[in-house]
């Protein structure tokens, strides 16, 4: 488990999993799945589940559970591919449930992800990569110091338009640390919002 100060990032269970259901298909699973809007039925989701569990067995995949200080589960996030070779990681974040967005949760366990893969795994380099009207991303980005690495042209189509694909990036020598962030973001432990 990595200890923060809003969130926990916990092994990806059974409580997570219960839950996937609602956020693909809620709002979350737009952002997620850049721009497309599936329509999970029980079935499908305990199949994902089992491929993900599958998957996880491999050396790209790295998921955590994300889990307010009460206990409460409200999202994902982790690695979603990587290269030992170059010691690089793509990451992908998802806080399923809304009532959490924009309160600093997905960036304090951002910020614990992005700690541990450098301090721990001895990563080089890593990358997110956003479709051009998730600002909120791009906010979390800047706040974080990720440097803005480049555009892939109408990559993603979502809502009737082409949608260009952002990549941000930080290396590990440009990396503040935990410390530094938390500190520069003012990020403090308080109440959590009624859900």
């Amino acid at each position: 488990m990595l200890e923060g100060i809003l969130v926990d990032l916990v092994p990806f269970g059974q409580d997570f999993g219960k839950l996937m259901g609602d956020w693909m298909n809620g709002p979350a699973a737009y952002w997620a799945n850049v721009g497309d809007r599936p329509i999970a039925s029980r079935a499908m989701i305990e199949h994902w589940l089992e491929g993900r569990n599958a998957a996880q067995h491999g050396p790209a995949r790295i998921e955590f559970g994300v889990r307010t200080k009460s206990g409460k589960p409200i999202g994902q996030m982790g690695v979603n591919f990587t290269s030992d070779a170059h010691r690089w990681a793509n990451l992908g974040v998802v806080i399923g449930n809304p009532t959490y967005w924009g309160g600093g949760y997905g960036t304090d366990g951002f910020i614990l992800l992005v700690d541990y893969l450098f301090t721990w795994l001895d990563l080089r380099r890593i990358y997110v990569e956003t479709m051009a009207s998730n600002v909120r991303v791009q906010r979390m980005m800047d706040k974080l110091e990720f440097t803005f690495e480049g555009r892939r042209r109408a990559m993603w189509y979502a809502d009737g338009s082409w949608q260009d694909a952002l990549v941000y990036g930080v290396l590990c020598n440009e990396w503040p640390g935990r410390a530094t962030l938390v500190e520069k973001l003012g990020l403090r432990a308080r109440p959590e919002p009624e859900a």
